[in-house]
């Protein structure tokens, strides 16, 4: 493997961590978000 092919290889590793880690805050966010709307009209109907 040349250094070129080493660097590439190691940019592309965290770049996909980075996008799963950003996954799953964004699923959780909407995920929390949900609930709250959900709560929300539970009080409207009430």
């Amino acid at each position: 493997m040349t250094t070129e092919t080493k660097i590439s290889r190691q940019t592309l590793i965290v770049l996909l961590a980075m996008l799963v880690g950003l996954a799953v805050t964004a699923c959780n966010t909407v995920e929390g978000a949900g609930k709250d709307i959900e709560s929300v009209g539970e009080e409207i109907q009430d």
